[in-house]
């Protein structure tokens, strides 16, 4: 029996532990007297299979001359000979160069030298005295040192068959099959490398996106799909479908939100998203890129991917955290208009506050903060902050000190209609599942479907929509309709009146302009408006903003995202020229990965029963019955 142990980073002992074979002559001599026949049938068997299996790895090492794909390949090899020959070994040198190893039993002669050729071109054994004096038989009770990357490797091919393959399963068959003995925590780092190799592997995720690349637009006509590869060997792949391209250019607000996401499946790599929002508010995917970093060159390589797959020429308004490539935007997109992110800055504000207020006052000055981002006109936008400063004069010059013309309605050019930040972080997140680590072809896939998904039930949804405004603002437009009826109209000329409650008002039907500012900055006609057009008997549907029409919101989501058979499916070699450019190379994150906790177990403690009067909760000693 083979007791495995995990190796470390700094350690390179291997142990080995070859099948004796005097354990098949013992059970089949003791099979003739032995009254269970047919346990000790299935014994020989299994140990039968198990000489077998050594018998094949005992020729991976020929000798000098042997020549190996990479040193990988000749470490995997050396572990099996050795597993075959019964005996340990240490690495003496080991890097991409060289590899040089010898028996661990003092005395010993046993080692192995190889390296790359002179040409640089192969991995050969160069040297290798193949004699033991340490009799190469090891006892029962040693313990044994396992490489993870080679139980990795036993392993692969079934973990691809069977994702959900479970680290107790993987360690009963290496058990069954190579008589190897393995732990649950052994066996679960086996499978961790096995996965990083399989989901992971840059060279064949930068493959496999080429192929995706001809695929999305081979299924998906118009569609966008560029995969860029930098003079560091890394790579940005960007993605914009034709259905969503076209569905926001003539069914979605100008109006786009810039995200830089940290997938918490797959942690490596980093998602830039642009997001719109549709005439009911939900987010609509546009474009999206997988790459390895929010560098700034890769926000200015992912907007210029976005500009060029735009057809209609359009200002556009761009919100984004500081952070985030709005530095970016005025080199790319001239005409467009720049805001900052509600999230980002209330998080910010959040981290100037006094660690000694209650949580009860902190809430109370994000409102504040809140309303003067929301605030229409300068008074508003004045008066929030002065609510700041009489908490804090600090953190009120910290507020105006943010640039308010980025981010305040009261100053900013552009139009957000109402939205100041966007959920893309959690529903891309929600989208790719935590379960497994996915690849960087399965992300794309994944977004793909749930896309795709999407487009299909909002189109059947609003199909059964019959109002002339989308569901939201319809309701909006009743509730501030009933607010309408109790002003007072002043009638000035054919288009501008004057409309009184706690203020007046001034409302230019025209221009469409009211002086509250919440018609210009929602796109929905106000109170004020409302109260006008109510006396002028208006249709009120000739003043709302296009993109809050049924008919504009069921052109977003007319057309489909096809299909892509295949995916994930074997990708053949030439169909790419994967090999005159190099893949990208990354860091293993420090630690031990994060799973998904397992749920806590719900422990049912036994009722304490009282001897003396026979009641729950007590015991005799405590008793106070009176019997």
């Amino acid at each position: 029996m083979v007791d495995f142990h995990a190796d470390s980073d700094t350690t390179d002992i291997f142990v080995t532990k070859k099948v004796e074979s005097r354990i098949i002559r013992s059970v089949v001599a003791d099979s003739g007297t032995s009254t269970d026949a047919n346990t000790a049938s299935v014994a020989t068997l299994e140990e039968a299979k198990r000489q077998k299996l050594c018998i094949n790895w005992d020729s991976m090492i020929t000798g000098v001359g042997q020549v190996f794909s990479s040193p990988k390949a000749f470490r995997d090899a050396l572990h099996k000979y050795a597993i075959a020959n019964s005996f340990m070994y240490r690495f003496i040198k080991n890097d991409g160069s060289r590899v040089t190893a010898e028996c661990t039993v003092e005395d010993c002669p046993w080692r192995i030298h190889a390296s790359r050729s002179s040409a640089k071109q192969k991995f050969m054994i160069k040297k290798m005295n193949d004699i033991h004096t340490c009799g190469k038989e090891l006892s029962k009770e040693s313990r044994r040192l396992a490489s993870q990357r080679w139980v990795a490797s036993i392993i692969k091919d079934k973990l691809r068959d069977t994702p959900n393959y479970r680290p107790k399963d993987i360690a009963k068959d290496l058990q069954q099959e190579y008589g190897l003995s393995l732990n649950y925590s052994q066996a679960w780092r086996g499978k961790f490398i096995a996965k990083k190799e399989l989901h992971n592997s840059h060279e064949e995720a930068f493959s496999q996106l080429s192929w995706f690349c001809e695929r999305i637009i081979e299924t998906n006509p118009g569609s966008v799909a560029t995969l860029h590869t930098s003079d560091d060997s890394k790579f940005c792949f960007f993605v914009t479908f034709h259905a969503s391209l076209y569905g926001f250019e003539h069914g979605c607000r100008p109006l786009l939100f810039l995200d830089g996401l940290s997938l918490k499946a797959n942690k490596q790599w980093k998602l830039l998203a642009a997001t719109a929002v549709d005439g009911q508010n939900d987010i609509y995917p546009v474009a999206f890129c997988v790459l390895d970093s929010e560098a700034s060159e890769n926000w200015h390589w992912f907007l210029v991917q976005l500009k060029s797959a735009f057809t209609l020429s359009r200002a556009i308004t761009f919100v984004s955290s500081s952070q985030n490539g709005l530095e970016e935007l005025p080199e790319v997109f001239e005409d467009s208009f720049h805001g900052y992110s509600e999230q980002q800055l209330i998080e910010n504000f959040k981290k100037e506050m006094d660690e000694s207020w209650t949580q009860e006052l902190k809430n109370k000055m994000v409102g504040h903060l809140k309303r003067a981002i929301c605030a229409c006109k300068v008074d508003e936008f004045n008066e929030s902050i002065e609510n700041l400063r009489i908490q804090s004069k600090e953190l009120a010059e910290w507020v105006l000190g943010m640039e308010p013309e980025f981010w305040s309605d009261a100053f900013f050019k552009g139009l957000r209609y109402g939205h100041y930040s966007s959920g893309a972080a959690e529903i891309f997140n929600d989208w790719v599942s935590t379960r497994y680590e996915p690849s960087v072809l399965q992300i794309v896939d994944i977004l793909r479907c749930k896309l795709m998904e999407m487009m299909y039930s909002r189109r059947e949804s609003s199909n059964t929509w019959t109002e002339v405004l989308v569901p939201s603002a319809n309701q909006k437009v009743q509730e501030e309709m009933i607010k309408a009826r109790s002003l007072s109209v002043a009638c000035s000329s054919d288009s501008v009146f004057e409309v009184s409650d706690e203020s007046t008002n001034v409302i230019n039907i025209e221009t469409r302009e009211c002086t509250c500012r919440r018609w210009q900055v929602t796109g929905l006609p106000c109170m004020h408006a409302l109260a006008v057009l109510e006396r002028m008997n208006g249709c009120i549907y000739d003043y709302c903003s296009k993109y809050l029409m049924t008919e504009c919101y069921q052109q977003a989501y007319s057309l489909s995202i096809n299909p892509i058979p295949d995916v994930g499916g074997p990708v053949c070699a030439d169909s790419f020229h994967a090999a005159t450019t190099c893949p990208p190379r990354t860091r293993r994150l420090a630690g031990r990965p994060k799973e998904k906790p397992a749920e806590p177990r719900i422990i049912i403690k036994r009722a304490v029963r009282c001897s003396r009067c026979q009641g729950l909760g007590h015991n005799k000693q405590t008793c106070k019955a009176q019997i």
